[in-house]
């Protein structure tokens, strides 16, 4: 059940974090969406990594933590591999 959730909130912190990342990122909405899944399940192994259980539950602020700091770090991954620039 923890995936299904962990899919959930990627697609919301994906999106979170494509609105305060500076500049323009390449793809569109639906690759923010699924570089969010894939940083949620990053942040999750992330929290592990820093001792921290971001599987607690749903509503945990670990849970909502991690799954946005995974979600920036794919989305910056993302966008150095794609060739974004953003205006500084």
């Amino acid at each position: 059940m923890w995936i299904l959730s962990w899919i959930v909130i990627g697609l919301i912190m994906g999106a979170i974090a494509r609105a305060i990342m500076p500049g323009r990122a390449s793809g569109g909405w639906v690759v923010t969406l699924i570089v969010g899944v894939v940083g949620a399940f990053v942040g999750g192994f992330i929290g592990r990594a820093f001792g921290s259980d971001p599987n607690q539950e749903f509503w945990s602020f670990s849970t909502w933590f991690w799954a946005f700091i995974g979600s920036l770090v794919v989305l910056l991954i993302w966008g150095l591999i794609s060739g974004r620039r953003s205006k500084a």
